[in-house]
């Protein structure tokens, strides 16, 4: 919502006070579908040169994303604690052999089944999964501290992959203006090859020529880069949920009573989105 509200923001400042100023939108209008198509064109093939298809449809993805905002709010982190925690009182109850069905196969767990967003994650569930199955395999308790310096590795590497869609959006961001030039001088290429033509024909051929220009600086700075900028947020936002799993499964791995794994995992997230102590622990409680 806010996306939109900021692109008509955008385009009625721009163009609104242009027109108040009498500027004609005439010339604009005629040349924007031929530059646009230079510097558009230009960048969406530099992006396809310069990135994985993984990366472009990610890319594509994440526009959305800045359209939704993030997947995550308030209840998902909630989910998080009391799946794990979930896991962690069957483990202690009935063993690891009443376990290790649910994490082998998460998607016919009958816990897991009642976090249907949160199994859509792979790489949270993986993460849990993977966390969990340590204990019910291993000789002996895994050491705490070894087990969150692989957790922290594997949450760095994944936010990496994750930002990589909007270090793409930015890369286009720095490309447009030099695109924008490139349109442009197209078309000063093109009005000098008029320039025996009568001087408001001429000036028609500049102004057309100056309009790729404004537009690749218009699109890099006014929607490209603003864009990139807020799936950087929402990718930042979304990866709270990792950190809250982390901090879950380490108390738990550790042995810390529940409230302070509660605490733990509620630092994580940013506090707008963090559910209250007595909202987790409420939930934990079956309220």
């Amino acid at each position: 919502m806010f996306v939109i509200i900021g692109l008509v923001v955008l385009f009625g400042c721009v163009f609104g006070f242009y027109i108040l100023h009498h500027g004609p939108m005439a010339p604009i209008i005629e040349a924007a579908p031929t530059e646009m198509g230079i510097i558009l064109g230009a960048g969406i093939g530099a992006m396809i040169i310069g990135n994985s298809m993984a990366i472009l449809k990610g890319v594509g993805a994440g526009i959305g994303k800045c359209m939704s905002g993030p997947a995550y709010h308030k209840q998902e982190f909630q989910d998080t604690i009391t799946l794990i925690t979930k896991l962690f009182k069957l483990l202690k109850a009935e063993g690891a052999v009443a376990l290790e069905p649910h994490i082998e196969n998460p998607e016919s767990s009958s816990i897991f089944g009642e976090y249907p967003k949160l199994l859509k994650d792979h790489a949270l569930i993986g993460m849990i999964c993977d966390t969990i199955r340590l204990l019910v395999t291993s000789n002996q308790p895994p050491n705490p501290e070894t087990v969150a310096d692989n957790l922290t590795v594997a949450i760095k590497t994944h936010h990496h992959s994750a930002l990589k869609p909007a270090t793409a959006l930015a890369n286009l961001e720095g490309a447009l203006p030099a695109l924008g030039i490139v349109a442009c001088v197209l078309g000063v290429v093109k009005t000098m090859a008029a320039i025996d033509q009568p001087p408001a024909i001429l000036g028609a051929l500049i102004g057309s020529a100056l309009v790729g220009t404004f537009l690749g600086v218009f699109m890099a700075y006014g929607i490209v880069g603003p864009l990139a900028a807020r799936l950087a947020q929402i990718i930042d936002e979304e990866g709270q949920i990792y950190a809250v799993a982390k901090f879950t499964l380490i108390g738990h791995v550790r042995g810390d009573p529940v409230p302070l794994i509660i605490e733990s995992a509620r630092a994580a997230i940013d506090h707008h989105s963090a559910p209250t102590f007595a909202e987790v622990f409420d939930g934990l409680r079956g309220k």
